[in-house]
Formats: structure tokens, C-alpha cells, sequence
């Protein structure tokens, strides 16, 4: 057995923590069949040489008998700021033999303590306003190191954002840092090891600052909706190798100047005028005479937090599938490029011609019947760059602050043929490792999955958003909890929750009420109402459920009982936005087809179900009380339910696929009215001719719920379904993500309504999950959460031959692997170390209990 992949807090090697007791994570690898951890030793060390030694002068474990190799927390001393600490662990296997010693690891803390910064808030002196943009400011600094520098540190933050250089080199690969929060209540800190970058004598610091979500546009808003120009934080220490120390901050010492970046949006676009270069602005020596000082910002946030999410990085290039389509006529002709992929991000453009001449850069996501563009849904976006050439040969544009969501870019204002790599697409997202595959036999259902996993991609820019095309680009949390159990599964977004959700807390109000999309830029100003502010319960149970997170359900705890609390003092009779009061009663179930399900039975639902959770989350914290409470509660509004939206039969009397999918879903029926309500469920569905009607709110749980009560084959005729509304349709017309809507565009009608009509929406991509669960067949155990005990149980049918679903656990590779051949289930399943799994095979009424290893089974299918 050896110990691998050791993280602190989902990360490797992290530094610049602020987590007091951070945990720690590693997995094993091991050919031995069953093999498992029975105890582990953990050292923690101030320098690698005491760790070699085997000395903990940090924090010694001791030898602990457990299994625990995931989140494991660091129970030492409480550490120092800029302290850095290096760990290593040892385990024990099931024969009680110890494996080796792991390679070592570290983590290192940020600072800490509002005493720690030196530094203040410094910005440029000229803005724009609520409509008018402005360029973006150059700021730099030189300084002296008097010796070799042996550590250097660069913590840094922006109000906007930041992209920082030391002597003429990059400082990170991040994009868009420092993140988005509500900048009134925290900002985020970065922190860069910059030893390398830095040269005994004179060096040189400088930083550009974009506009934006705190100055720039957000949503449908106008600018400056948190402050009206951006703002620098930074803090340099270098420590020199005679014990020496110098610290550059920000400070009035500093000098700024308008750049070539004449404005930068991230809705609008960004502008460069070449003409306008600095070369060599951030490197020792440029002539900055000219530049003007810059002002002490009078900023007051009332925390400076360590990031925690994922940063936006570029991730994947793409090429034009097909030579450019020529298009308008001389002298101003446009040539638009197809990337094959509905992708978010920016192009790289490469262009040669005159000085002073300006090439035109608009993106979208789908052409019209004549070629053009389709932009009518970018709504108020304008979604446009413009380059303009200083006419020295090839050159090369990238914009730094702006992103678009497009396959489709129109070029204009080109002198001449297009150079021939001239447009290159650069997609980026939030840096979240790929954790899950699945496929099948059925092309359009893995394109489908193709489609599921770019449109998170698409959708997860620093957080989880709506679109990323149009004027919103929000955080709404409807979607958010709808999809969340398909994004954990598609990709490691743990730390992309975490941040969510103090993002969360922080938005909540003082009533408890959460609103519509996180953060919340007063973008709307009342709760999200049901299915959308669930997300505050939703949301921390699934992270626990797929990853073991215990921590989540701690630190969301007190907000989670605020929103009960709330949704308590607000029903009347336990009926969640009833009827009968005034305010807002939510979105209700978004985008159904002509099926409207009341709001009250939605928010019924959804408020027995939170209440539920709530019960189990207690029990899991220890809170005896208040899980006895909920479970009342709980009980109490499921029996408000049942008296108002069920006959005297108890099935359910609103004949909506929604209305009755909640009730199965969350368990509101007694085991009669199920069976009724499941019939009732299956006889819309054939009476629409094999078709959903279920909105936002309905489809997650859809397929989950004809499976689960015998109706397995409407689930595969629904997934099969191929004319609209289904999942399929929008695949056989060549979508490359999940759309927005069911009839984004159909073959009778054309385009839905522009104002609203994202072609790349991840919240119907829900059905990912049902993919995942149940025709693959991985799931998770609740009484073992993160996969320490996997459930697989594949249901197959709809006419597939073989699935086959990989999951990247906490504890390593999970696979199921089944393939039909006439009546024969044919299954190869792979369990990793320090894991079970209880594995059901079709026609099959037990679980077999599996150890870690390889396993394949064989089973004759009933005819």
C-alpha cells in the first residue's frame, strides 16, 4: 500500500490559508483486493529536514486507529501568519502492515490579522460613470532588494480586478482574481510566491486594474453598482538570505497612467488601442515621468478573506472547425468563424495591417437563417472588441477583463485576407478538476453529456452562473440547486460551494430571507422564493452527501435555521407562500410547457423538504433538540401538503408532471396516494405523447422519480425522446451545450423570445444526475458520505447496450462498466482502496457487499 495525492483543503500545496484548522486529505494505492486503512500517523513540521527525521515539532498525530484518509483535521497549534508548515503521513492496511512514509507535502497561512497589512487602498485618479466607461489604470512602483531574495511573497487584492508583474513577467495564470463577492462585506486575497521573479538590485512591481463586477456592469444593471473606480491592495515581503526583510506596499508612493486598455467590460467588451503600448511599463528603467500619483482610496470592506474557489484560469484552445464564411462587401467586409463549441471566454486574434486601422470582434451563440450573427439575445451585452493596430507587423490581441459566450465570432475591419491562425479560441472557467465520464451506446445521449459538462464548464466562471452571454451572467440559486448534484459529479467543485455559500451568508438579511442569485448586487431585492433560495439547505447537504464535508453543515448551520425560521414566520398554516398573502411568491416552475404548477404547493414542498434535511442535519451535528423539532415540523407541513393539494383519495390534485414529481420526490404521500399519484404522473406524460412539461423546478427530479416508482420505461422514453419538449432535441439540432429553454429554437417557429433565450444554461442538464445514478449506477450511501461506502445499481433500458460512468471519489477511481449482449448483464466494477460499495445488479432483489479491487460479474436477465 502507498499513500498518494496528499491536499489540505482540496488543494495541493496551497499557501496563503486562513483556516485555522485546515484538513487533510490523502488516498491510497493499492493492488490488494479489500485493501483499506485501519490507522494513520500524521507529522506536522516546521522545515523538510525535521520531517525526513520524523519529527512532528508542529503537531504529531499520534498513531490513530481510523479509517479517515479525507478531511482529516489538523488539530495542532494554532499557526502564524506567513507561517508554512510541511506534512507527511503513514498508514496501516487491514493486515495490520504499515505502508511507507508519503512524499511530504505543505501548506502555508496568509496573513492573518488586519495589524499584518501595512498597505492601504490605492486607485487612479479619473473614472467613469453609471454609463461611460473609462480606460483602465497602469499602475507601478520601483524598488531596491538589497541581496538574494530567498522568499517573496506578493498578497494582493483588487476592488475590480487585477492583473499584476514584476519585473516584465506575469505574476499567476489567474484570471478575473481577485472573484466576485459582495465587496461591501469581504474581499477576496491572493498570494503569490514571487522568489523567482525578483533580482538582487533594482526590481520593479506593477499592476492593471479592470472595471469588473465592482464597477463594471453586472446583470442588467449599470455600472458602478458597488463603487466607482477600481481600487489596489498589495503587500510585497521579501525575505534576503542575510535575515534581512523589506516590504513594498501600496501607498501614495506609487504612480498610474491610462494604458492602451481604453475600457474593459466584462459584459461590454474591451477596447485596445496598440498605438497606446507601454512597452516595458512594469520592468526597471521605463521612463514613468509622465505617469501621475496615485490617490489613497477611501475603501471600507469589512473582511479580507483568503480565496477559497477555484481560480478562473484558461483551460482549453480552440480551433475554427471551417474556413471563415465571407460576408458584406468591400471596403468593409466581415468574416465569421466557427469554434464548434459554444464555449465561454475570449479569441486570440492575430492580424496584420495599417496603423491606426480597427478590427471588430462580436461573438455569438448561434448564426440566423442567413448567416449573420444571431446577437438579439444578448439583450443590453454588447459583447464587442475592438483592436486598433499600431501597424508593427503581425500582432497579437488578447483582452485581459472581458469574457463572451459564443461559437461564433463575426471579424470586421480587416485590410485583406485573414492570416490563417488569426482567430483561436480561448476558453476559460473556473480551474475545477474533471472528476467524472460517462457514455453509452446512444450517440445523442453522449452528446447530451458532451453538452451537460460544457455547459458547466460555460456556466462556472468564477461562480455558478445563469448564462454567459447576455446581460445577467448572475448567481442564481434555483439553478444552482437544481444542478448542484451534477456538477459535484462532473467536476471537483467543493471549494466552488464553499465560497458560494459564504457568499451566501452574507447576502442573507436580517429576516433570514435569501435572495434570488448570490452575490447579490441589489439585483432584486426579495426572497428567491421556492426552489431558489432552498439552495441555502440544498446546497451544503449535497456537498456533504458528495464529499463527506461535515464542515459544511457546521459553518451553514446558523444560516440554514435563520432561513427555516424565516419560512416559518412568513407561511400561513404551514403553507409556504400561500395563496392568500401578499409579496412575492416566487419564479414558480421556470420554463414549463404549458403546466403551471401553484407556487404554494411548491413552496410547501420544497419547505417540508428543508425541514426534513434539517432534521438529519441536526442529528449529524449533534443537535438532539433541534432534530426533534424539524422532524415536527417536517411532519406538520407535510400533513398542511396533503390537506391542500391531494383529493379525498390523497392523490395528488393538481395534474401537473411537477405537482406530482415533488410529491413522490420528497416523500409527501402515504404508500396508497404514491401509487396513484405515480399512475396519474405517467398518464400525462403518454397523454403528451412521450413528452416532459416539467419547468426548472420538475425536471431534476423527474427521471428519479418514474424509476423509482416502476416506471422505468417512461424515464428511458423521455430520455429517448427526441421532439421537443426533451432533452434530445436540442442535441439533434446540433447543440453543443444545454439550452435555457425547451424551444430555444425550433424547427416550426424559429427563435423563442430574444429576451430570454440563452443557448448555454446549465440548469436542464440536471438529468446528468440521473445519467450518473442510475443508468451507470454510482451513487452515494448517505450513511457514509463522499463515497467511503458507494451504492451501484444500474437500471438499464431504453434500448442502450452498454453504459459505462467514472467518478474520480475523494478515495480515488469509482467504475461501472455494464454491456448487454442479447440476455446476458455483463458488469466490470472498480472500487477503490479504503472504500465498499453494495452493488445490485439488474434483476437482483440484495446488494452484494464489495472490498476495494476489481470486480466482474455476470447475470442472466429476465426476459
Amino acid at each position: 500500500m502507498k499513500v498518494i495525492n496528499l491536499t489540505c483543503n482540496y488543494q495541493a500545496n496551497p499557501i496563503g490559508l486562513d483556516d485555522p484548522a485546515p484538513r487533510l486529505s490523502w488516498q491510497l494505492s493499492s493492488r490488494e483486493p479489500g485493501a483499506r486503512q485501519t490507522k494513520f500517523h500524521v507529522l506536522v513540521s516546521t522545515s523538510p529536514a525535521l520531517l525526513r527525521k520524523d519529527i512532528g515539532d508542529v503537531w504529531d498525530s499520534g498513531l490513530v486507529a481510523s479509517p479517515q484518509s479525507h478531511l482529516v483535521p489538523y488539530l495542532g497549534p494554532v499557526l502564524r501568519s506567513r507561517q508554512r508548515v510541511w506534512w507527511k503521513v503513514r498508514v496501516w492496511d487491514q493486515t495490520g502492515v504499515a505502508a511507507a512514509w508519503s512524499s511530504p507535502a505543505h501548506w502555508e497561512m496568509g496573513l492573518l490579522d488586519r495589524a499584518d497589512w501595512k498597505a492601504g487602498w490605492i486607485s487612479a485618479g479619473w473614472f467613469g460613470g453609471p454609463r461611460t466607461t473609462s480606460p483602465a489604470p497602469y499602475l507601478r512602483r520601483e524598488f531596491k532588494v538589497s541581496g538574494a531574495a530567498v522568499r517573496a511573497r506578493l498578497y494582493v487584492t483588487a476592488l475590480g480586478l487585477f492583473e499584476a508583474e514584476i519585473n516584465g513577467t506575469r505574476v499567476g495564470n489567474d484570471v478575473f482574481t481577485p472573484g466576485w463577492t459582495d465587496y461591501n462585506q469581504r474581499v477576496q486575497v491572493l498570494t503569490y510566491d514571487v522568489t523567482d521573479l525578483l533580482t538582487s538590485g533594482d526590481n520593479a512591481l506593477g499592476v492593471i486594474l479592470g472595471d469588473g463586477w465592482y464597477c463594471g456592469h453586472v446583470a442588467w444593471l449599470h455600472r458602478q453598482n458597488y463603487g466607482e473606480r477600481p481600487a489596489l491592495l498589495a503587500q510585497l515581503e521579501i525575505e534576503l538570505s542575510d535575515g534581512g526583510r523589506t516590504v513594498i506596499n501600496s501607498d501614495e508612493s506609487w504612480h498610474c497612467s491610462p494604458g492602451p486598455i481604453l475600457e474593459s467590460d466584462l459584459l461590454m467588451g474591451e477596447s485596445y488601442d496598440a498605438r497606446r503600448a507601454l512597452p516595458g511599463w512594469s520592468a526597471v528603467g521605463y521612463m514613468a515621468s509622465a505617469w501621475q500619483p496615485v490617490q489613497i482610496a477611501p475603501v471600507a470592506v469589512r473582511a479580507l478573506a483568503a480565496q477559497i474557489g477555484a481560480p478562473v484560469r484558461r483551460v482549453v484552445e480552440l480551433k475554427p472547425v471551417t474556413k471563415p464564411v465571407h460576408q458584406g462587401m468591400p471596403p468593409s467586409p466581415k468574416y465569421v468563424y466557427d469554434l464548434g463549441q459554444n464555449m465561454t471566454g475570449w479569441v486570440r486574434l492575430k492580424v496584420r495591417g495599417e496603423r491606426g486601422s480597427t478590427v471588430s470582434l462580436r461573438f455569438a451563440e448561434v448564426l440566423n437563417a442567413n448567416g449573420t450573427i444571431y446577437t438579439t439575445n444578448l439583450r443590453g451585452a454588447r459583447a464587442t472588441d475592438h483592436y486598433t493596430l499600431s501597424g508593427d507587423g503581425v500582432e497579437t490581441f488578447e483582452p485581459r477583463f472581458t469574457f463572451h459566450g459564443f461559437r461564433y465570432v463575426e471579424v470586421s475591419g480587416l485590410q485583406g485576407e485573414p492570416l490563417d491562425d488569426a482567430i483561436t479560441g480561448i476558453v476559460v472557467h473556473s480551474d475545477m478538476s474533471q472528476t467524472g465520464t460517462f457514455a453509452c451506446s446512444d450517440p445523442l445521449i453522449n452528446q447530451l453529456q458532451h453538452n451537460i459538462e460544457w455547459g458547466q464548464r460555460g456556466n462556472f466562471v468564477d461562480v455558478p452562473t445563469d448564462c454567459p452571454q447576455r446581460d445577467e451572467r448572475a448567481g442564481w440559486t434555483g439553478d444552482a440547486q437544481a444542478f448542484i448534484r451534477t456538477a459535484a459529479f462532473n467536476f471537483d467543485v467543493a471549494n466552488v460551494f464553499a465560497r458560494w455559500h459564504v457568499n451566501l451568508i452574507d447576502a442573507q438579511r436580517a429576516d433570514g430571507s435569501v435572495p434570488p442569485v448570490i452575490p447579490n448586487p441589489k439585483l432584486l431585492p426579495m426572497d428567491g422564493g421556492p426552489a431558489w433560495s432552498d439552495a441555502a439547505i440544498i446546497c451544503p447537504w449535497t456537498m456533504y452527501l458528495t464529499y463527506g464535508d461535515h464542515r459544511m453543515l457546521e459553518r451553514n448551520y446558523a444560516s440554514m435555521q435563520r432561513y427555516i425560521a424565516y419560512m416559518e414566520a412568513t407561511a400561513r398554516d404551514d403553507i409556504r407562500v400561500h395563496a392568500a398573502t401578499e409579496g412575492w411568491h416566487g419564479f414558480g416552475d421556470w420554463l414549463s410547457i404549458n403546466a403551471d404548477t401553484p407556487k404554494d404547493l411548491i413552496g410547501t414542498a420544497f419547505f417540508a423538504h428543508d425541514a426534513r434535511l434539517m432534521a438529519r442535519i441536526a442529528r449529524i451535528l449533534d443537535r438532539v433538540d433541534d432534530a426533534a423539532r424539524y422532524k415536527a415540523l417536517g411532519e406538520r407541513v407535510r400533513e398542511a401538503f396533503v390537506r391542500r393539494f391531494c383529493t379525498g383519495e390523497g392523490a395528488v390534485a393538481v395534474d401537473t408532471q411537477t405537482a406530482m414529481v415533488l410529491a413522490l420526490h420528497f416523500n409527501l404521500l402515504a404508500p396508497a396516494q404514491r401509487a396513484a399519484t405515480a399512475d396519474a404522473l405517467v398518464r400525462n406524460i403518454r397523454a403528451r405523447g412521450n413528452h416532459l412539461s416539467t419547468g426548472f423546478v420538475g425536471a431534476p427530479y423527474l427521471n428519479h422519480v418514474l424509476a423509482g416508482n416502476g416506471a422505468l420505461d417512461v424515464a428511458y422514453d423521455l430520455l429517448n425522446q427526441t421532439s421537443w419538449p426533451s432533452w434530445l432535441y436540442s442535441v439533434t439540432k446540433g447543440a453543443t451545450t444545454i439550452w435555457e429553454r425547451w424551444d430555444g429554437w425550433t424547427h416550426d417557429k424559429g427563435f423563442q423570445d430574444p429576451g430570454m433565450n440563452s443557448f448555454n444554461h446549465y440548469a436542464y442538464g440536471a438529468i446528468g444526475d440521473w445519467l450518473y445514478q442510475v443508468v451507470a449506477g454510482i451513487d452515494v450511501d448517505e450513511q457514509a458520505p463522499g463515497y467511503a461506502r458507494i451504492v451501484l445499481k444500474p437500471q438499464p433500458g431504453g434500448g442502450l447496450t452498454w453504459a459505462k460512468a467514472t467518478y474520480q471519489s475523494p478515495y480515488g477511481e469509482v467504475v461501472s462498466d455494464w454491456r448487454i449482449n442479447k440476455d446476458t448483464f455483463k458488469w466490470r466494477i472498480v472500487i477503490p482502496p479504503n472504500t465498499t460499495a453494495e452493488a445490485t445488479a439488474p434483476g437482483e432483489t440484495q446488494p452484494r457487499t464489495l472490498a476495494a479491487g476489481e470486480h466482474k460479474m455476470t447475470v442472466r436477465m429476465a426476459r
